[in-house]
């Protein structure tokens, strides 16, 4: 099992596109159990192939703070064929990265999100086309006025892509909401780079907006484009892929 964590959670590229660009083919495993399922323990609730606990590829047991959290991961383990594929275990794949990167070291990770509010996505808009304008507004807006009234940071909002500097004061609010514990935490990073917005992250952490919307929203600009030049095959297959990330860190928001 040992070689199954090493040689395939943490190899690279995962995305199967980004793979097919390189001409990679990597071999996949076998599967090697009949069964997945959680069960608790002493240090939370362990995913069990064939009752005999899993690790991380750094050895660490592979266990989440709850059942419900747990029983996910057991899914994707179950939903497995013939074949271990870690592109299609979104949330396997973040839980290591939480257990064996961010439970151990979470300073980095937070420094990485507080980075991100200093030029959030969503302070940077767009002068036309009007449609553009209107769109990005209607998407990003509720965040700005979510983040003003319940966290108390206050935003300067900006045209084009000339860096604007913050108030400290919004950033001090705003860095108050990132999460803690380090599920959260490694939730709230994986949303924030793959929407470039700390803000569209924290306001999922905390309920404000859906996956789907922060998603949207994070995705205005392409979109955009997309309507007006046609669509990018490739961009969608990737932008798939990483919505199944998404998809895995909301999870972990929801069940945390």
């Amino acid at each position: 099992m040992r070689d199954v964590f090493e040689d395939i959670f943490q190899s690279e590229p995962i995305d199967p596109t980004e793979s097919a660009r390189r001409g990679l083919r990597t071999r996949l495993p076998r599967r090697f159990y009949a069964d997945a399922k959680a069960a608790g323990g002493d240090t939370g609730f362990h995913l069990l192939l064939d009752g005999k606990p899993a690790r991380t590829p750094s050895r660490r047991a592979l266990a989440a703070p709850n059942f419900a959290l747990a029983d996910a991961l057991a899914a994707e383990w179950r939903a497995q064929s013939e074949l271990i594929d870690p592109a299609a275990m979104p949330l396997t794949r973040l839980a290591n990265s939480i257990i064996d990167g961010v439970a151990v070291t979470p300073e980095p990770v937070t420094a990485e999100v507080e980075n991100y509010l200093g030029a959030d996505l969503l302070f940077y808009r767009a002068d036309a086309p009007e449609g553009l304008v209107r769109r990005e507004a209607e998407h990003w807006d509720p965040v700005l006025v979510w983040a003003r009234e319940a966290l108390g940071a206050r935003f300067i909002l900006a045209q084009g892509v000339k860096h604007v500097a913050q108030p400290d004061h919004a950033l001090a609010a705003a860095r108050a909401a990132i999460p803690d514990d380090p599920w959260r935490l490694g939730a709230v990073h994986v949303v924030t780079t793959l929407t470039g917005s700390a803000l569209l992250a924290l306001a999922l952490a905390h309920g404000r907006v859906s996956a789907e919307d922060a998603w949207a929203a994070a995705h205005v600009d392409e979109d955009w484009n997309m309507d007006f030049w046609g669509r990018d095959e490739l961009a969608l297959q990737r932008r798939a892929f990483r919505w199944g990330e998404m998809k895995a860190a909301a999870k972990v928001l929801a069940l945390t």
